[in-house]
């Protein structure tokens, strides 16, 4: 391993305004932990109850999706790790982001999915969460991209949006999803 420059990094986390960030295999109990080192930091930073609410919600929704997800798909360890960062941007809102390994197909089914939902104004988001809630629930049918995803729209205050990048196999990339509280 390369020596890292520590100052560097905490330089670079310091200029792009980054609280919090992650990178690595992500269970339950570190979900939690980090959840709660981030309900700290947000009642520290004084943020508004709605938006320390709104972060927190966002942040359990996407990493907690990303665990199921690499659960379901029976990944190891260094496939199944997450990266989940989050920043102020320079207007000092929020900006919630998480990523992690999936396969090509799912990859795209989702962009694609989040493409939709951020063409939607807020009228049309409020139509299509109630429209999911109504939907009857298959047991057997796997989850993602459904009413989590379509509440984290409607509390972002700027588009979801969504990124794929390639990696060094064919069958899988990288998808990242970033929201604005």
């Amino acid at each position: 391993m390369s020596e890292i420059d520590l100052f560097g990094l905490r330089r670079q986390f310091n200029e792009d305004r980054i609280l919090l960030c992650f990178n690595g295999p992500i269970s339950r109990s570190l979900i939690e932990e980090i959840g709660n080192a981030l309900r700290n930091y947000l009642q520290a930073d004084d943020a508004l109850p709605g938006a320390a609410m709104d972060v927190f919600g966002i942040y359990i929704e996407l990493t907690q999706n990303i665990r199921h997800y690499v659960a379901r798909m029976g990944y190891n360890e260094r496939d199944g790790s997450a990266t989940v960062v989050v920043a102020r941007d320079t207007q000092g809102r929020y900006v919630i982001m998480a990523g992690n390994l999936v396969e090509r197909d799912d990859g795209e089914r989702l962009r694609q999915r989040v493409v939709e939902l951020a063409a939607m104004d807020k009228a049309e988001l409020k139509a299509a969460y109630k429209a999911q809630l109504r939907q009857p629930r298959d047991a057997d049918a796997l989850s993602g991209a459904g009413l989590g995803l379509v509440d984290v729209a409607r509390k972002s205050v700027e588009p979801l949006r969504a990124r794929i990048s390639p990696t060094d196999g064919e069958e899988r990339v990288f998808f990242s999803l970033s929201a604005v509280i």
